[in-house]
């Protein structure tokens, strides 16, 4: 069937259209910083403090600052070299200008400038001005004081408007015996769908920075309350820092960290390796990698060469210890309860898109690989009593899997004679197109029972839960895949678990918790949160975990036409409903799901067009390894800490 009547379609030159200068961007951004929501928008942060670490890591500069202004704009700053303010000879402009305008512009693409850079590709302080309303920059250089300012403005050469033009020159403002640059940039609403940026985001960043970069002082400082928030971050101890603050809340095996470190150079690529690790009594494992500082939350060959090189280091430690004969384990074995933090930094990484989050570089894998067999083996043969112990932990772990494959072949076996674990438990939709359809798990067999009343049939299947499932950050493997209840999860949602995760067997869009809003309905939102973490955690990066906002009131009142109803989600919400309903509302508070019928359920939590769902994201994999263990772990006083300190939640 045709939709056009192509025959009469034209299709020659004059069908071409050409992007001018940073147009690609503004069509396109989610090529160059991966999304326009908020992680896209803290995204343009680390474009320009990555350049501010470049300078500061090839040894120029001690400090760099992240500002938060009152008007919504962010300011970078640091006591580097400054951009270069000469004018090139063949462009005919200046550096700061072409920097700013020009992508694949900058002193990264040889050696003779960086040894190390996280922005690689010279678009970052390009695409950060394309995505903005305004940019300001300004440069301390040779004496003097240097701004420019950028807008979304009229361009004269091309006769329309456009990204990040020029709408000054390079003025020369001042006089100043520093150096170094400072970028203020308003993110532009048109573009991303939240321009707000979060502290506590952009805290944890500057915090790992402070980490991987020991000796350096960056600072943090928010202008946008009634009072102004500084905080500063300074490590001399580096990745023993960092691991310590991953493992606040575990009970090492033991005490003093591993850390190495090395350099090797193939052809014209350097490199650099640091590894920390420690081994915990938690049942999982948690890797924090990073290339030039910049996080690699997808991992890559520096992380692939590292886990074998350890893994060939502590096998062959094991048989001349005597303690592996005809069994032997695997790397998931020995990584069982493992921190560890994997830092390379490398002259030419290759990365997987502009957004840095794998490297590719087979270099890395190799130098990564033999640095840590030979550092391993040299610190097994130091520490035999403790090796011991984690060879032992990895031949446990090895059994165990054994034993859950058994688990796992007799389950299939069941589903294969018609005995799924579904069967009555759960209200499937009707729809098999997956990327319409919801699945939702609802706290209570009461608003479970609502619910399925209240849903749409055609796109939503509920399945009510019990209350509290276990908490799987303190369970063994066997147990966690013994419980009825993820069983029945597990089976509905499709991917598997683990190593067995299968993005493509997703049978549905959405995965969201629904629970009450009070104590108990946030720990078991934490809990299944905390579940799907550990065992699922591609349905959170992928973006498919969400949790359903049910409302903490509703507000009516009756008029001889009709109900004028309000439902507010927090006290202030309260007040702005009283006020818009007027004299003579009344107040209804929900105690929970179950106390609202299926109209109701529909209106406030489960109609996409009245609802209010809040996604569950990664934006940082260090903190939220850190808050699961912190807040499921056994360990006591870190978590009394931040229990008083965010008691209402």
């Amino acid at each position: 069937m045709k939709h056009k009547d192509i025959d009469n379609e034209v299709y020659d030159v004059n069908s071409l259209t050409s992007l001018e200068k940073l147009e690609p961007v503004r069509v396109r951004p989610g090529m160059y910083i991966g999304s326009t929501g908020s992680k896209g928008l803290h995204h343009c942060i680390w474009e320009i403090l990555d350049n501010s670490i470049d300078e500061i890591s090839n040894g120029f500069g001690s400090c760099a600052s992240v500002i938060l202004n009152e008007d919504g704009s962010a300011t970078v700053t640091d006591n580097g070299r400054g951009i270069p303010t000469g004018v090139h000879p063949l462009k005919k402009k200046t550096g700061v200008e072409m920097v700013f305008t020009e992508l694949h512009t900058g002193g990264k693409f040889n050696n003779d400038v960086y040894k190390t850079s996280g922005g690689l590709h010279g678009v970052g302080a390009a695409v950060v001005n394309a995505l903005s309303k305004w940019m300001e920059v300004e440069v301390k250089q040779k004496g003097h004081i240097y701004k420019q300012r950028f807008e979304y403005s009229y361009d004269e050469s091309l006769g329309k408007d456009m990204p990040g033009t020029p709408v000054t020159k390079l003025n020369q403002i001042g006089e100043t015996k520093d150096t170094g640059t400072k970028v203020t940039f308003m993110p532009d609403s048109d573009v991303f769908s939240t321009v707000e940026f979060k502290f506590d985001i952009i805290d944890e960043r500057l915090k790992e920075l402070a980490f991987q970069n020991k000796g350096v002082t960056l600072k943090l400082i928010d202008r946008r309350g009634h009072e102004e928030i500084q905080k500063e971050y300074h490590s001399e101890r580096g990745l023993l820092d960092f691991i310590e603050y991953l493992n606040e809340s575990k009970t090492p095996l033991h005490k003093d960290p591993i850390l190495f470190q090395g350099e090797r150079q193939v052809n014209d690529i350097k490199m650099q390796g640091e590894i920390c690790i420690q081994f915990t009594d938690s049942t999982t494992y948690h890797i924090a990698s990073y290339v030039n500082n910049i996080p690699t939350t997808e991992s890559g060959t520096h992380e692939s060469g590292f886990k074998t090189g350890m893994t060939r280091a502590f096998k062959d430690w094991g048989k001349k210890l005597n303690l592996v004969k005809e069994k032997e384990f695997e790397g998931d074995d020995l990584r069982e309860g493992m921190t560890a933090i994997v830092k390379i930094k490398i002259s030419n990484p290759v990365f997987e898109g502009q957004t840095k989050t794998k490297l590719g570089n087979t270099e890395a894998y190799t130098m990564m690989n033999d640095l840590s067999y030979t550092k391993l083996s040299e610190w097994i043969e130091d520490n035999k009593k403790t090796a011991a112990v984690i060879i032992n932990n990895a031949l446990d772990s090895a059994a165990r899997r054994e034993k859950i494959k058994k688990i796992n072949d007799a389950e299939k076996k069941k589903i294969g004679k018609g005995a799924a674990p579904l069967a009555g438990k759960i209200a499937v939709c009707t729809l098999k197109n997956s990327s319409y359809c919801e699945f939702i798990v609802v706290e209570g067999d009461s608003a479970g029972g609502s619910a399925k009343q209240a849903r749409d049939r055609r796109f939503q299947t509920i399945m009510p839960s019990k209350g509290k499932i276990m908490n799987t950050e303190k369970q063994k493997l066997e147990n966690v895949l013994g419980s009825e209840e993820l069983k029945i999860f597990n089976s509905a949602v499709g991917t598997g678990i683990l190593d067995n995760y299968n993005e493509k067997d997703l049978k549905y869009d959405k995965i969201i918790i629904m629970s009450d809003a009070d104590v108990d309905g946030y720990h078991i939102r934490t809990l299944w949160m905390t579940y799907i973490y550990r065992y699922m955690r591609k349905l959170i990066s992928d973006g498919h975990l969400y949790i359903a906002l049910p409302p903490l009131y509703k507000v009516y009142k009756n008029t001889k036409n009709k109900q004028i109803v309000k439902y507010a989600y927090s006290d202030q919400q309260l007040l702005d409903a009283k006020n818009e309903v007027g004299s003579g509302a009344l107040i209804q508070r929900y105690k929970g799901l179950g106390e609202m019928n299926p109209d109701q359920l529909w209106e406030t939590t489960l109609n996409p067009e009245t609802r209010t769902l809040q996604q569950i994201t990664i934006e940082d994999a260090a903190k939220a390894e850190k808050m699961v263990s912190l807040l499921m772990g056994d360990v006591v006083a870190p978590r009394k800490k931040y229990m008083y300190k965010y008691a209402q939640f």
